[in-house]
């Protein structure tokens, strides 16, 4: 009886715990490290400012010499990479193809600093093909111009109009030591 009892309730937990659940980070490889100093680049020290919430900012390399830096406010730096910046390894989210989104969202205080993939994620979930780019929003959004939905990267990327679906892909370890700083996000 008792080994019966075991078998239900280990059953019973291995169908409650499952489910439609999403995941709050990504699985994909990321690495980036990026020292801001001077600043470097003032779209990206925009976005790296708490004082700032709501700014975002897109990365994504140029060849192997330049990194760009496209904020959601309208400021773009194409900046020379230096030879400590050839030195590290990058991958800019999915296939290192359209890059990555970072800022400070709006809604907490104090702001909490998020890392996006700027790839649509039910896009590429639907063709495992990294060709649907974000494009970011003055007001805080992300959207897809293939699905035409809009993310809210202010909120942890959930979709915010449009069919329903996964949130943004998000990665783990986002951290910056402020405008003039550095900027590291990997998963």
């Amino acid at each position: 009886m008792r080994r019966y009892t075991l078998f239900i309730l280990a059953l019973l937990a291995l169908f409650t715990s499952c489910g439609d659940t999403d995941y709050e980070f990504s699985t994909n490889r990321c690495y980036f490290i990026f020292e801001n100093n001077g600043p470097r680049s003032t779209a990206l020290a925009s976005a790296m400012n708490p004082m700032s919430p709501g700014i975002f900012c897109r990365i994504t390399t140029s060849g192997e010499d330049y990194y760009t830096f496209t904020s959601n406010q309208g400021l773009t730096d194409r900046v020379v990479r230096n030879a400590i910046d050839k030195q590290r390894t990058v991958e800019l989210g999915v296939y290192n193809e359209t890059g990555i989104i970072v800022g400070y969202g709006n809604l907490n205080n104090p702001a909490t600093f998020y890392a996006y993939d700027s790839q649509c994620p039910n896009c590429y979930k639907n063709t495992n093909l990294p060709r649907y780019s974000l494009t970011i929003n003055s007001d805080g959004t992300a959207e897809c111009g293939s699905c035409h939905r809009k993310y809210d990267m202010n909120n942890g990327g959930i979709v915010s109009a449009g069919d329903g679906g996964a949130p943004m892909m998000q990665y783990r370890n986002a951290r910056t030591t402020g405008p003039q700083g550095v900027l590291s996000v990997s998963n």
